[in-house]
């Protein structure tokens, strides 16, 4: 077989491929075999049929563009490997000769991975928030757990914001009353402003016992987008009462005695918070580094891939929460315009971001075992809030263990990239990270079993080519949310 490799762009190629007709025997012997089973010669049992015997009885034509078909795929294969093309995606094939007994010959163009090396990924400076805890902020985690413990008393006055009322709700449109706009004995907190555009002004002032009539858009249901008038009946009014900032609080809400040691611990819980969020900023702001300090052509064909996978992510999204694309883009303050091109350029930096990762793994020789692989499994398990069974079932049925070792080798290659930075404050305190046996001994802490499911996956994801077929990673410019 002879191959010649054309560079049309920095990220396509064009394979000329010629294959004399004797290497093409395999192909050959599987197509008759394959013909022989279908097709019923007199005299022959199935599947016994000369060669010669199909070639008269279907056409010595058909034979070959069934063999052709057979071969090009594994010769195309053979040639990227031999060739080391790292392909991007299916190729554009043409045939361009075909004389029986003589030779085979076609073309394959095919996006490819632009060749760069990643050279100055060691010692990116960034900067992050401080840890630091204010008194006002603790208050605020304290307020939220008094909320959690609040209870609800009685209150023989007019209605406020804040306050919890039992209304019943019922609408009509031209004097007609709507039966599926009706609500009875429903509990609503005034000034959350969650239901009826009208309901909060309404009810403030109101009084147990009350009854008021508002007109208001209804937003949901048959008669959704239509003026209706709206009656309210408030059967009871109660005031949220929190308990006091004392011992006897810090011992209803905790296992700590006395208010101090439980505003200690909320500082401590807090401050760890921030310096998880202070390495998770740090990696994001290094990785944006790191793309800006590269310049790389990107193939058009995956970027719009990319564009289309977020693009319908965020459509799934707005789909399970019940939000046309229109409300989402209000809520945004965004134009259509300004979406899109949000979108391509977040686009862009993921797949960039996907191939300066792999490159750096390839050149530092990174690699995934069946542990990191377990452990990733069991992190997303996590996030997704799934068993590890379930999901690395899914993984390998789907045939999805390759995503997930490139995830793995991605996130190696990122941690080597902030193992080497110098990460400081705001205040110019320098970050100090995880070493990586402190690494190692939380993820041993978290292992997990019956994932050996995956196990008998693992060498041969390692074997295939990190950016084929793999979502590139994405920086901080997410799909839209």
């Amino acid at each position: 077989m002879k191959t010649v490799v054309e560079e049309l762009s920095p990220t396509r190629v064009k394979l000329t491929v010629e294959v004399p007709f004797e290497e093409l025997d395999h192909a050959f012997d599987v197509t008759y075999k394959s013909l022989a089973k279908q097709v019923r010669i007199k005299g022959f049992r199935p599947g016994k049929a000369p060669a010669r015997l199909i070639d008269r009885y279907v056409g010595r034509g058909a034979v070959i563009s069934e063999a052709v078909n057979h071969a090009v795929p594994e010769l195309y294969n053979e040639a990227i490997q031999k060739e080391e093309i790292f392909a991007l995606g299916q190729p554009d094939v043409e045939v361009t000769k075909l004389e029986d007994n003589d030779e085979l010959a076609f073309t394959a163009e095919v996006d490819v991975r632009p060749k760069f090396e990643v050279a100055d990924y060691k010692g990116i400076e960034v900067t992050v928030d401080n840890a630091e805890v204010t008194e006002e902020q603790i208050d605020e985690q304290l307020g939220f757990l008094r909320e959690r413990f609040s209870t609800l008393a009685g209150a023989e006055r007019p209605v406020e914001d804040g306050d919890h009322v039992s209304i019943d709700l019922s609408a009509s449109i031209d004097g007609e009353k709507l039966d599926d706009v009706a609500v009875t004995g429903y509990s609503y907190e005034v000034g959350t402003n969650t239901m009826l555009e009208g309901l909060d002004e309404t009810l403030r002032g109101m009084e147990s016992g009350g009854e008021a009539t508002f007109s208001t858009t209804l937003v949901g249901g048959e008669h959704e987008g239509r003026e209706a008038d709206v009656t309210v009946t408030v059967h009871s009014v109660k005031v949220k009462e929190l308990p006091e900032l004392d011992d006897e609080f810090a011992q209803l809400a905790s296992e700590f005695d006395t208010i101090g040691e439980l505003r200690e611990d909320v500082r401590k819980r807090m401050t760890e918070v921030r310096r998880i969020q202070q390495i998770s900023s740090a990696r994001d702001k290094a990785l944006e580094k790191l793309i800006e300090s590269i310049e790389l052509p990107l193939p058009d064909a995956v970027v719009d891939e990319e564009i289309q996978r977020r693009r319908e992510s965020l459509e799934q999204q707005l789909a399970q929460s019940g939000l046309t694309k229109e409300a989402y883009l209000e809520s945004q303050e965004k134009t259509e315009e300004e979406f899109d091109e949000e979108l391509t350029t977040g686009a862009r930096s993921a797949v960039k971001a996907g191939f300066i990762l792999d490159q750096l793994a390839i050149q530092e020789d990174l690699s995934a075992d069946q542990g990191e692989l377990s452990q990733y499994v069991f992190e997303q398990a996590q996030r997704m809030g799934v068993s590890p069974d379930q999901l690395a079932q899914h993984l390998v049925q789907s045939n999805q263990i390759r995503v997930a070792f490139t995830e793995v080798v991605r996130g190696k290659a990122m941690d080597l990239v902030l193992s080497s930075a110098k990460i400081t404050d705001e205040d110019g305190n320098v970050i100090e990270q995880e070493t990586a046996e402190e690494k190692a001994a939380k993820a041993a802490a978290q292992a997990v079993e019956g994932l050996e499911v995956i196990e008998e996956d693992t060498e041969s994801a390692a074997e295939e080519t990190p950016a084929d077929d793999v979502k590139a990673e994405d920086t901080k410019a997410d799909d839209a949310k």
